[in-house]
Parts: C-alpha cells; structure tokens; sequence
C-alpha cells in the first residue's frame, strides 16, 4: 500500500457498503476515494474511531425552488410555493446525511422543460452546496416532447417525472406511452406519480358536497384505492412500452403487493417510499393540526406501515427518499384550505435519514446494509451514479457520512436548517446522526457546525442506469 500523502484521512471508523464492514482508514485525494486501508498519512486527518463510515445519502426525490423560479412565479402572480431553495436544501441536507439530491423540475406555462431544465441548472450551480441532479417534469405529450426526452438524455438528465393524478396523463392520454417508451429507449427513469385523478376529483367533490371539506378529511380525499388503480396504469405503461418506472412515495400495503407482483412477471418496475409512512398514520388527522401532515398520497393506516417496513427489509422497496416539499406552518394551516386546494408537502431532508437509522437499524426492523442500500446505493444504480456515488471504494467519489449511532436527539423542527420552521416529528426522540459529513473530500460538517458555502455543489452527471439491485442485504 502506499504512504504517500492524501488531502484527507479519515481514521479507524468502520466502513460500511452493502456485502462489506471493516475497521480502515480511509484516504481522500482530489475529492474521490484513493486508498482504503493500509499505511497512509494526510495534510489533515479525522478520528473516526467509534463511528460508522457510510457513504453520502442520496436524497433522490425533493422538491427545491431556486431563486429564478421563485421571480418568475412572483411575477405570474402566481403562489411562492416551496420554502427552501437549492442552498438552504442544501444545509437541510448536510444536516442529516444528505450529500446528493434529485430535485424535481417544472416548466412554466408555456415553457418547455429543456427551459425549465435551463432555469434549475443555473440556480443549482448558484446556490446548491450538496451535488444535485434533476429529472424533468413531463408537459404534455407531444412530437416535441419526444424529441425533447431524448435530448434531455444525451445531456446527462436521464429520467422524466410523470404525475397521473393529473387530467392531462390520465390513462389513455394520446402520446403518453409514446414518451415513457421514448424515455425507456435513451437509457431514462420514469418516475410516475400514482394516484388516480378521476377518483381523486370524484372523491373531493363528494366530501365538499357533504360539508366534509375540513383538512381533518384529507385522507378520505386521496383513498388507496386512487393509488393502487394509479399503480395497476403505470405497471400497464411498463408492460406496454418495456420502459422502467420507478414508483415514488408508494403509501400502502395493496401498491406495494401490485408492486411485487408486476416484478415477479419480470417487469422493470422500482419502488421509492417516504418517511411520513413510515413513521406517522393516518390518525395524525384526528389532531387539531391536521393540516401540518398533508402530503400525497395522504397518511395510511398502521397496517399499511406495517407492511411497508416488512417490504423494506424484503427488498421489495428499493429506496427511501424525503420528497422534501416544505411550507411554513401557517401555509399548511391556512383555514381557507379544504381537502382539494390543501397544500402537499413537509420538510423532511433533514430527518430522512437519522429517521430511517433510529427507527430501522436500531429498533431492530432492518439491517445497516440495508439502510445503505435504501439510502445511498440503490438510488446510484437507479439514477445511473453507480458508481462515482452509493459506494466506498476506491475512485468513487468521497462522499462519506462519519455516523455516530449512539447521539441521541429530540426533533425540533424550529432549530434546523429548512425554512419550514418545523418538524411532523417534532418532539420525537431519535438515535443516530451524523457527526462529520465529507462532500467530494471537503468536510463540510462537524458536530453541528457547517462550513459549505452556495455554488459548491456541482452537477452530478448521469449515465443510463444499471437497474441491477443487488438481492438484498440481511
């Protein structure tokens, strides 16, 4: 081994990639990984020793609004929306564990989303501190639209995000196979947002109707029933047009068995899942702030989470994103809300993975291996990063999160980095966060404190996705 110098050493931690556990040092050059194990010695160095070595998260479904977007709303006269931007995500991110995230991108009336790829580009490259890629919202299909997923592609953004709750991609839409098979055909992802807008409309116009339009009902407005019929249309894309769909924040017990199914017909169907699910239920909206737990799909029942966390540790979910959505509380509470114009969404970059560690890894549900996979690894290989990210080895990039899985915290959503001002898991008592969190052999956090700065972040090139999941670890 060599002895030569390195910028970094990270000493005596244990090194943890799915299917290897080791206690090494770990040498850091030029920002990827350049030894593992062995005699090395660098200009600065970090006892690691008593820590876990994990590499950096990938936060592969977040909703992040950069400056230039948040003007052209403004001057549309349309609402702000979302809270945090790519640099206050950014320390959100680094906070919990996060060094790489998947934002989703939308065009602009009358945009199309080569513009609107454009506009995210540029307000990353300003602000962002963690890397970031980004998946274009799908507008409506056209001959453009087609041509557009592809050229996307060939510029390293290789997956779409298509949301079936909405009329213009309701089953049968002229085009809409055309461009999921266009974006299987460039090596691309469709992420498919899954529940169905017929019986959302119809479900939210009978509570209205009935005097039930009280965020208290949220759930009644969005039944798995939406969900699962949502599932059964994009497992039929898949089949139809052989494209791989990754399911994103899949809620409930009967979508995951449609899941399951479809991949044991070989189907290449993916499945993502959220903290709120995993976590909280539905009884949430019992609470006279209800409106505080409103996402999409809503809260499910505790069996539902039951069976969510069996399919974690199965392997029939493959990776656990925040879908970071956030508003200030008084957004969320807002009485002129109902169950139809309620807004979606909870900060959740943060607390996605000490969530995921204290309630799984150490209340026994799934095993570290696994949390790598679902927080790191599986997200590369899907996302096409495998694997410059996901792994420790030895020219990846030094992406590295020094775990101490002993740190106990209670949440207070008022005290961290988003600009929600709070936390749905406020109050709440989790074990395990980061101490030190390296981002391309930079530490940028050290107990607490950050040290990134906007436009550090860098574009994290994709290439077409493996899609080969290892079996998962026990």
């Amino acid at each position: 081994m060599s002895t030569a110098g390195f910028d970094l050493v990270v000493r005596d931690g244990t090194v943890v990639s799915p299917g290897r556990r080791e206690v090494a040092d770990v040498g850091l050059r030029d920002g990827r990984i350049a030894q593992l194990g062995g005699l090395m010695s660098g200009a600065a160095e970090i006892d690691a020793s008593g820590l876990l070595v994990i590499p950096g998260g990938i936060d592969a479904h977040v909703h992040l609004t950069c400056a230039a977007l948040a003007a052209e709303l403004a001057a549309l006269g349309e609402e702000k929306g979302w809270v945090d931007d790519f640099w206050t995500g950014s320390l959100a991110g680094l906070a919990g564990g996060i060094t790489t995230v998947g934002n989703m991108t939308f065009a602009l009336p009358g945009e199309s989303m080569t513009a609107a790829v454009a506009r995210d580009m540029a307000g990353a490259a300003a602000e962002a501190a963690v890397d970031w890629f980004l998946h274009p919202v799908l507008t409506p299909p056209a001959d453009e639209t087609v041509r557009e997923i592809g050229e996307l592609a060939a510029a390293g953004h290789k997956s779409m995000k298509v949301f079936l709750s909405d009329s213009q991609f309701a089953p049968g839409t002229p085009g809409l196979a055309d461009a999921i098979a266009a974006a299987g055909h460039a090596g691309s992802l469709t992420l498919v947002h899954c529940e169905d807008e017929g019986i959302l409309r119809r479900t939210g116009r009978e509570l209205i109707d009935s005097g039930r339009g009280a965020l208290r009902h949220f759930p009644e407005a969005r039944p798995v029933s939406a969900e699962v019929a949502a599932v059964g249309d994009a497992i039929q894309l898949a089949r139809q047009t052989g494209s791989a769909i990754y399911i994103v924040h899949l809620s409930s017990a009967e979508a995951l068995d449609r899941c399951r199914q479809a991949r044991a017909a070989g189907l290449p169907v993916y499945v993502e899942t959220r903290p709120l699910y995993l976590h909280l239920t539905s009884e949430r909206f019992a609470e006279p702030d209800a409106g505080k737990y409103v996402g999409a799909p809503p809260l499910r029942s505790q069996a539902d989470r039951d069976a969510l966390w069996r399919g974690l540790a199965a392997g029939d979910i493959d990776t656990v994103c925040s879908d970071h959505a956030p508003w200030t509380l008084a957004d969320k509470l807002d009485p002129a809300l109902d169950v139809v114009t309620a807004r979606q969404g909870v900060a959740d970059l943060e607390t996605l993975m000490p969530m995921l560690f204290s309630e799984g890894v150490t209340a026994g549900r799934i095993s570290l291996d696994r949390f790598v996979e679902l927080t790191s690894a599986n997200a590369a290989r899907l996302f096409g990063l495998y694997p410059r990210k996901g792994t420790i080895a030895v020219g990846s990039d030094a992406d590295l999160v020094l775990w101490d899985s002993l740190e106990r915290r209670v949440v207070d959503g008022a005290r961290m980095q988003s600009r929600a001002g709070y936390s749905v898991y406020d109050g709440m008592s989790v074990q395990g966060w980061p101490r030190f969190v390296i981002r391309r052999g930079q530490l940028v956090l050290a107990d607490g404190d950050c040290t990134a700065q906007p436009g550090q972040g860098q574009h994290a090139w994709r290439t077409t996705s493996s899609q080969q999941l290892s079996p998962p670890a026990s």
